[in-house]
Order: structure tokens, then sequence, then C-alpha cells
């Protein structure tokens, strides 16, 4: 039985200006509390609507991507917050015509370059992000993650030729 499995995870950079955000909207929920002490029913819901989307605004600014691939199929979910998963993109290594380097001129063989792209990588400087090329119904798309070691060696056991450096 030659099964293959990995997971990874990567946290995406929160932008500068979302952190500022974040803080306005706190100073907003502190003073509309400061309201509903001095005006009843207004401040109270100035301070419940600041203080969910102070809420949401926390959540949705940090994101981390988990990378799940088992047995030639490849899931990659989006964590908000540490709290709540999605979803983000799900197929198999058949539909997947090649993974390489997102910054290889070999991507241009396979139409990546006016391909759709999902960005699921951190967004770091520096970091080693890896494009996979799918071909689906509509057209092509272009995925870019951060695979491990681990994961790039998985898809080399399922498909070497797929695969390149």
């Amino acid at each position: 039985m030659n099964e293959s499995y990995a997971e990874c995870l990567v946290r995406r950079r929160i932008p500068f200006y979302s952190n500022i955000l974040v803080i306005v909207m706190g100073v907003v929920t502190a003073v509309c509390v400061l309201l509903a002490f001095i005006t009843n029913i207004i401040g109270l819901v100035l301070a419940l609507v600041s203080g969910f989307c102070f809420y949401l605004l926390n959540r949705n600014s940090r994101v981390e991507f988990e990378y799940l691939y088992v047995e030639k199929i490849l899931s990659i979910d989006k964590i908000f917050g540490k709290s709540k998963r999605k979803k983000a993109w799900e197929g198999k290594m058949e539909d997947i015509q090649v993974i390489a380097p997102a910054e290889s001129h070999a991507l241009n063989d396979y139409g990546a370059s006016n391909a759709k792209v999902l960005d699921f990588s951190s967004r770091l400087p520096g970091a080693k992000v890896y494009a996979a090329v799918v071909r689906n119904g509509s057209g092509t798309l272009k995925i870019l993650f951060e695979p491990d070691e681990k994961m790039l060696q998985c898809f080399r056991q399922t498909a070497p030729r797929k695969v390149l450096q």
C-alpha cells in the first residue's frame, strides 16, 4: 500500500493597512461604548454595530492556508482568525498539468500566462512559491501555494513528470 500524505500550514502576511483599520475600529468601538452610557439606545446600537465590524475585520485579516495532500488529491483550506475554516480549492493530481516554481518559464508552455490566478501563498518576500497549472472545463487555472519539502516529495512520488524544479 503506497499511501501519500502531507500537510502544511502557511500564515499569510497581514497587510499594514489592515493593522491600522483594526486599531481605528477598536478606538471607534470604545468611543461608542462610552457614548452608550450617555445616550441610551443610539449609543448601544452604534456600539453593537461597531463591535461586530471590529470582530469581523480582526478575524478576516488573520488568514492561514492549510494544504493537504492525500492519495492524489490536493486540498487547500482557508482559515480565518484560527476559528473559521473554509474550503478554498480541491483538485485531483490527474487534473494538474504541472507544478513548478512560480517564476519558472516552464509554466508558459502550459498557458499559465493568461490563466485565472488563485493566490494561496503567504506573500512574504523570499518565500518559495510554487504554481500548479490546472486545466478545467472553462479554461486554465494557476494556483499559487507554498508546499514544504515533504509535500513536494509526495507530488514527485505520485506524478514525477509533473513536478519541475
